[in-house]
C-alpha cells in the first residue's frame, strides 16, 4: 500500500460513521462488599467507550494522609510545647532517655568541650499514609564535636540490597516465615568509647541544676559516633547469640545449628529476620526483645506482604513522602 492510500485509509476510518463504533463494554456492578476500606461509594458513570476507571466501577479511595488534620510541625521548641500533641511527644522523648539512663548531670569541667543540640520534630505515618504519632527527638549538634577529644570512629556498615533481595528470594523459595522488626530509639543504646558533655534538652532543664551539663552514657542522635555505637553493640549481642557475619555482606547475620537457620538482615535500627521454622523465629525474636524494644514495623520504608507463592513489596509512604518533600503531592500523576 502506497503512503497515499495509507492516507486515505487512515481518513475513511476517522470518518466512519458513529453506528460502526463499538458499543461500550458491560460495567459489572460492584456490591458493598467489595469495596476496599475507606471506600466513597458513587452514582455509576455511563461509558461511551470500553475503558473503565476505578470512579466509574462507583468507588474512589480517599488519600488518607491529606483527609487526616494533623498539627502543624513546630519551628520551635517554644511552639512544641505550647501544641499538647507535640508536647506529649517531647515528654515521651525525654522519659526514654532518663529511663535509658542517657546521662548523668554533672558540672561543667573547665576546658570540656560541650556539644549543643536542638529539638526536631516529625510527623510519623504508617505505610498506609495514616498518621502513626508525634515524633520529637533531642538531637545533637554533631558539628560542635572535636575530632579526637569526643569522637574518634563513625563508620557503621549498611546492608546490601542486593543481599535484601536473595534473603527474601530464598525465604520464598523455602517457605520460610519474615518478620520485620524496628528497635526503638536504637541511637540511645550504643556505648560511648570516649567522654562526651552536652546541653540539657530545651525546655526540660533541672531547675536545681540549670547550669549543669550532660555527661553521655548513651550515644544520641547527631552524634558522630552514634551510628557506629549502635551496631557495634547490636552485633556483638548478635555474636553472643550465636550468629556469625556473613563474609559477603557484613550487615547479614547468620545462625546455623544442625537444620536450624536463621537469616537477620540489619539497616541502621529497621531489621528483617527469617528462619527455618516458626518456633526458631519466635525463639529468636523473644531473645532480642530481652535486650532491646523491637515492634514490628516496616523494612527500610517497605511493607512486605507474603502471599502464598509470592512476596508483594510496597513503598507508597516512601513514595508520598518524596512528593512531600518536592512539594508535588497535589500534582496531577502524569
Amino acid at each position: 500500500m502506497t503512503p497515499e492510500h495509507f492516507g486515505r485509509a487512515v481518513y475513511s476510518r476517522r470518518a466512519a460513521p458513529p453506528a460502526q463504533a463499538a458499543s461500550p463494554a458491560p460495567v459489572p456492578p460492584t456490591s458493598p462488599a467489595q469495596l476496599p476500606a475507606g471506600a466513597i461509594r458513587i452514582p455509576p458513570v455511563t461509558n461511551q467507550h470500553g475503558m473503565v476507571t476505578r470512579a466509574k466501577r462507583g468507588f474512589r479511595l480517599p488519600a488518607l494522609y491529606q483527609t487526616a488534620t494533623l498539627s502543624p510541625v513546630p519551628r520551635t521548641y517554644r511552639a512544641a510545647l505550647a501544641n499538647p500533641d507535640w508536647r506529649a511527644a517531647m515528654e515521651a522523648e525525654f522519659s526514654a532517655l532518663l529511663s535509658n539512663h542517657t546521662w548523668d548531670l554533672v558540672p561543667q569541667p573547665p576546658g570540656s568541650n560541650v556539644v549543643t543540640g536542638k529539638w526536631v520534630f516529625k510527623h510519623k505515618f504508617k505505610f498506609d499514609g495514616s498518621l502513626e504519632r508525634y515524633k520529637a527527638r533531642w538531637v545533637l549538634r554533631g558539628f560542635t564535636q572535636c575530632p579526637g577529644i569526643d569522637f574518634d570512629e563513625t563508620f557503621s556498615p549498611v546492608v546490601k540490597p542486593a543481599t535484601v533481595r536473595t534473603v527474601l528470594s530464598l525465604a520464598l523459595s523455602r517457605s520460610w516465615p519474615i518478620h520485620q522488626l524496628d528497635v526503638n530509639n536504637a541511637f540511645l543504646q550504643g556505648n560511648l568509647s570516649l567522654t562526651v558533655y552536652c546541653v540539657q534538652p530545651s525546655g526540660f532543664e533541672d531547675s536545681a541544676h540549670p547550669d549543669y551539663v550532660c555527661k553521655l552514657n548513651r550515644s544520641l542522635y547527631g552524634l558522630k559516633q552514634a551510628p557506629h555505637a549502635w551496631f557495634s553493640r547490636f552485633a556483638s549481642h548478635l555474636l553472643q547469640l550465636g550468629f556469625v557475619e556473613a563474609k559477603s555482606d557484613t550487615s547479614l547475620f547468620i545462625y546455623h545449628h544442625g537444620d536450624d537457620v536463621v537469616y537477620l538482615l540489619l539497616y541502621v535500627d529497621d531489621i528483617v529476620l527469617t528462619a527455618s521454622s516458626t518456633g526458631l523465629l519466635r525463639r529468636t525474636i523473644t531473645a532480642l526483645q530481652q535486650e532491646f524494644s523491637m515492634p514490628l514495623h516496616q523494612f527500610l520504608g517497605m511493607q512486605v506482604q507474603q502471599q502464598d507463592s509470592c512476596l508483594l513489596l510496597s513503598q507508597r509512604q516512601y513514595m508520598i513522602e518524596i512528593l512531600e518533600c518536592a512539594g508535588m503531592v497535589d500534582c496531577k500523576p502524569c
